[in-house]
């Protein structure tokens, strides 16, 4: 007997046997047993999910001889059953709509649909790739699709449902198949793999099934090839060996070095992939659907339980708090626009060097939000509460316009604990207030770089009941303003909270006497960023040149 590949092997053979289309099997189960049955379907889907497996499904059970037809549960072992199953049929006609797409076709069906089924209780029609008929073709089949005889009953299947006519949909009933989720095809392959007698590991068994994208005939003719490859034994290597796949781990850690600002590392990372001969369109897709699926888990954690294994889970819940959900979507916008110029460039890991080293700037920088935000306050004269829980809290009226005379500063050396100023308060709450924020510095860093060169230069002045308080000197008072964001200043008090066990409402002041840094101090008189220059002057601001 010659060899059955495991897509036709394992074909589902009744409605229970659909892999990740509950909706459609429950909908036409309950369609037969209460026999409710129309004259002519539409599945739409992408390739492999089960359209014209379905259609067959369907088929046997209108026609199976053993069971009382129509049934939910054909026997799979009369003659129909079988004959439908080989697609060899008299009663159940498959028909290819790419090869089979002209009028006279058409024609020729129309003629033939009067006639009765030779031996079954319905003549059924599948027409496969329907949207390949042409308008003609179409047309001659609109009165027969709409008024069929009573033993005739027609099953279409499409991947692009956009292209059959309004006409021919409107006459039918339209069941959606959706890609299938990864964890439901990744089991289904270890099922197979068991009986098959073939060691599948579960981390090659996710690499195959995302490298299926949601098809699984893709996944089922990915292992059949595996098997070739590897014999009784596959691990993920092997996966990523074979299909050019990079896997979810190594996507993670350049995901990891995007958030901490490490641009050499993230390079490097990609030089690694791209001589390994990882395909550099396939490594950005899969990083865009990466930061989706972090995306969606930062807004809600249980959605991707069906779609993510449960290490991946663990690492969304280390990323997820290090940035702002805009920040995430900043991401994906730019790395999608990275994409669609690869499609068309020569060298794409160009493209893909500019787009990280893009992305990892846009992350240090401030956002146009947060500059308008803060200058709409600068403007209006009003300062925020410092304890406000809807509004970051900002400096007192002239403060904030020395502020707009002065420019932000990119700071380089941290104060020590000994250069700061004594805290005004107990002893032992002095004490309290130097140590939470050492730790609150190491946690900041980590978490949120791209304003660690704000919070080195902080001085933690007093605590007073639950108000943390934190001093700059004269000539930093911008870090003032970008730290008063609302993102900001909700972020050092979660963290203050997560050090120390208590909430906390940061208040940030402008103190004299404070020790400065003395790049900073430089820096902070350079010429500011083309953002906020606009920003300032858009606002009325003014921009002082310090020679």
């Amino acid at each position: 007997m010659s060899y059955e590949v495991f897509a036709r092997k394992y074909r589902p053979q009744t409605f229970d046997d659909l892999v990740g289309q509950t909706h459609v099997s429950r909908t036409l189960k309950n369609a037969v047993e209460q026999n409710r049955l129309a004259h002519a379907y539409l599945f739409v889907g992408p390739r492999g999910t089960g359209k014209t497996s379905t259609a067959r499904i369907l088929a046997k059970a209108l026609n199976c001889q053993k069971a009382n037809a129509p049934t939910v549960t054909p026997c799979g072992e009369c003659d129909n059953c079988r004959e439908i199953a080989g697609g060899n049929s008299l009663d159940v006609l498959e028909i290819d709509g790419a090869s089979n797409n002209g009028v006279e076709q058409v024609r020729e069906l129309r003629d033939n649909v009067r006639y009765a089924p030779a031996k079954s209780r319905f003549k059924i029609y599948i027409i496969d790739e329907v949207h390949m008929l042409s308008s003609a073709a179409f047309n001659a089949l609109l009165k027969t699709l709409e008024e069929p005889p009573p033993h005739v009953k027609f099953v279409f299947a499409t991947t692009e449902p956009q292209k059959v006519l309004p006409t021919i949909v409107s006459r039918c009933q339209r069941f959606d198949l959706h890609r299938i989720a990864a964890n439901l095809i990744a089991q289904q392959l270890l099922d197979i793999a068991k009986k098959e007698n073939v060691t599948l590991t579960a981390a090659a068994a996710h690499a195959i099934a995302r490298g299926a994208e949601g098809g699984l005939r893709d996944a089922e003719s990915m292992l059949d090839q595996l098997v070739a490859f590897c014999g009784e034994k596959i691990d993920e290597p092997d996966v990523l060996s074979v299909f050019g796949l990079t896997s979810q781990i190594t996507v993670a850690e350049l995901t990891g070095t995007i958030l901490r600002g490490e641009t050499p590392v993230a390079l490097e990372l990609l030089h690694r992939e791209c001589e390994a001969g990882k395909d550099m369109m396939k490594l950005i897709s899969d990083l865009i659907v990466y930061l989706r699926d972090l995306l969606v888990f930062k807004v809600k954690p249980d959605a991707l339980s069906d779609e993510v294994s449960p290490d991946l889970r663990a690492i969304f819940a280390e990323q997820a708090p290090t940035l702002e959900t805009s920040r995430v979507l900043e991401l994906i916008e730019q790395f999608a626009a990275a994409e669609g110029r690869m499609k068309w460039a020569p060298n794409k890991k160009l493209h893909f060097e500019v787009a990280l080293i893009k992305a990892i700037q846009t992350l240090g920088q401030v956002t146009l939000d947060e500059v308008i935000e803060n200058l709409s306050a600068m403007r209006d004269g009003k300062a925020a509460p410092a304890a406000s829980a809807t509004k970051p809290p900002m400096v007192d009226a002239p403060a904030r316009k020395a502020a707009t005379k002065e420019e932000p500063a990119v700071l380089k050396k941290p104060p020590t604990v000994a250069e700061s100023p004594p805290v005004k308060t107990t002893p032992a709450a002095a004490v309290d207030a130097n140590e939470i924020w050492q730790k609150a510095l190491t946690q900041i860093k980590t978490r949120r770089p791209f304003i660690r060169s704000w919070v080195e230069e902080a001085h933690p002045l007093a605590v007073d009941g639950s108000t943390f308080e934190l001093g700059f000197p004269p000539e930093q008072k911008m870090f003032v303003e970008h730290l008063s964001s609302r993102s900001n200043r909700e972020f050092l008090e979660s963290t203050l909270k997560e050090i120390s066990g208590h909430d906390w409402a940061v208040k940030f002041s402008v103190k004299e006497g404070l020790p400065a840094n003395a790049a900073a101090t430089k820096a902070t008189r350079a010429n500011p960023p083309p953002l906020v220059r606009e920003a300032l002057e858009m606002f009325g601001g003014e921009i002082k040149e310090v020679r």
